[in-house]
């Protein structure tokens, strides 16, 4: 045997790639560095070529490309946006295309044919909420004969959770992004149990939601007028540094809210029963309340951040639990899909992976602005809810998103990261050439319509649809 020399006594390995060849080193306690590396594109010829075209692309005088440029210009509009909810008020006033058949969706397009349980159910329900249709028999005939319009919020400058439900007659948040003149729009979070965002459709549901539309919103509205508006990116930033993630944990946000506009709501409130229910409401029996006004914030903000020519930056992600879909700046409405993914995490009791609906919701757009799963390293409480892990996987989660974003937001940032901002303006192109997909937090749904959320998690969007839109990207660039 050739004997080997200058070698030194004491070994320090820098191991590349793959974790399992590190058993041997710390078995022996060896010294080693991990580098986690991975060929640009998962190893796809056509992929990388594409990559370094956009590297080798004309530079201009800041020495940057016109799509760095370009998503420059995207993250400083997502950064200087300020969504204020200025009001509430019925879907029908807001949306100009409306008619009393018509009902908005989360997600993608989806045939109804095509539609998971809980959507069909959600729509059966909002049919009858609607007074379309008396019985659930007489409200699937209405969709199988094609009277009923229907098409995704984000079509709309709308947002909704889980199934999205937005129809004629149900109050939406209205919120005005006061640097560029935009609006966003989502219902109120109907709270707990049988919820239409799940696919419940019974009388108990219709009634709540007649609820929320006969008198909390009104007493809303005026209470969010006469305070000026609520300037919903400040909550947020506050929220955060209290242990909110804004997607599964919004317990901080939710009181926040009803802080700032408890002494108009006082105010407004005619009734005391009626005040009992409402402050109980929004404050006290629905944690999830703020998810709503935090999903339509991101939305506000990241359609000031669409159509901009030559630019990589995600502007939405959206599931309807068949799909997934997202949506690119310089590549307009247009919608990339694939079949969406399962979420990991953690059921409620009596509940299993078998009883799950694929992902669902348009709630994906606040990872867009990058809170949600982005943020879960400073919500130290959400992280056993989704099954994460731990908070140190959940910190890594955070930083991470760094490698796919163009900037970090210092608007909003997170305190036991030493106050980094939060990861924004997710890249398609850093997407494909890393490998890295977005992390979603996500309730799980029953695949039965009306059962209800059983069980949170984590989930990633199929790496597809950042492939496909990267080909459009650059047949669009003419690359």
């Amino acid at each position: 045997m050739t004997e080997l020399k200058n070698v030194p006594e004491e070994l320090r390995v820098v191991n590349i790639g793959l974790d399992n060849f590190t058993k041997a080193f710390s078995d022996t306690n060896t010294p080693f560095i991990g580098l986690d590396w991975r060929p640009p594109a998962q190893g796809d010829a056509e992929i990388v070529d594409l990559l370094f075209h956009l590297q080798l692309m004309e530079k201009d005088e800041n020495c940057l490309t016109r799509v760095e440029q370009a998503n420059k210009i995207a993250v400083e509009r997502i950064m200087a946006s300020q969504p204020i909810l200025i009001g509430v008020k019925p879907a029908h006033e807001v949306f100009p295309e409306m008619k009393k058949n018509s009902i908005f969706h989360a997600g993608p397009p989806v045939a109804w044919r095509d539609m998971c349980g809980p959507m069909q159910g959600a729509f059966i329900g909002a049919i009858r909420y609607e007074g379309l249709a008396q019985t659930e028999e007489e409200a699937v005939a209405l969709m199988e004969q094609g009277k009923i319009e229907y098409s995704p919020n984000h079509n709309h400058g709308a947002v909704g959770p889980m199934t999205g439900m937005i129809s004629y007659s149900m109050p939406v948040f209205v919120v005005k992004n006061e640097t560029y003149g935009n609006y966003g729009y989502c219902t109120i979070n109907e709270g707990l149990g049988e919820v239409m965002r799940f696919g419940a459709n019974g009388e108990k549901v219709i009634t709540r939601l007649k609820w929320l539309e006969q008198v909390l919103a009104p007493v809303l509205d005026k209470a969010i007028k006469k305070a000026g508006g609520v300037n919903l990116k400040n909550i947020i930033a506050q929220a955060l540094a209290m242990g909110d993630e804004m997607h599964q944990r919004n317990v901080a946000a939710s009181l926040l809210f009803y802080r700032t506009i408890s002494g108009e709501l006082s105010q407004e409130v005619a009734g005391r029963e009626d005040a009992k229910d409402i402050v109980e409401f929004i404050a006290k029996k629905n944690d999830q309340f703020f998810l709503n006004l935090a999903m339509v914030a991101s939305k506000a903000i990241m359609d000031s951040a669409r159509d901009i020519p030559h630019s990589t930056v995600v502007t939405a992600m959206s599931r309807n639990g068949v799909e997934f879909g997202i949506n690119v700046s310089g590549l307009g409405s247009r919608w990339f899909t694939a079949p969406v993914n399962m979420p990991e995490g953690l059921y409620f009791p009596g509940y299993t992976e078998e009883d799950a609906n694929p992902d669902m919701g348009d709630s994906t757009i606040v990872e867009c602005i990058g809170i949600g799963g982005f943020a879960m390293g400073c919500a130290p409480a959400v992280v056993n809810f989704v099954g994460a892990g731990s908070v140190s996987a959940a910190i890594k989660y955070s930083e991470s998103m760094g490698e796919i974003t163009v900037t970090r937001n210092a608007n909003l940032p997170m305190p036991n990261l030493n106050f980094q901002g939060v990861a924004t303006g997710i890249d398609i192109s850093k997407v494909v050439e890393t490998g890295i997909l977005p992390i979603i937090n996500t309730g799980i749904a029953h695949k039965k319509p009306g059962i209800g959320q059983v069980g949170a998690g984590i989930v990633r969007p199929p790496m597809k649809i950042f492939l496909e839109a990267l080909r459009a990207f650059m047949k669009n660039e003419g690359l």
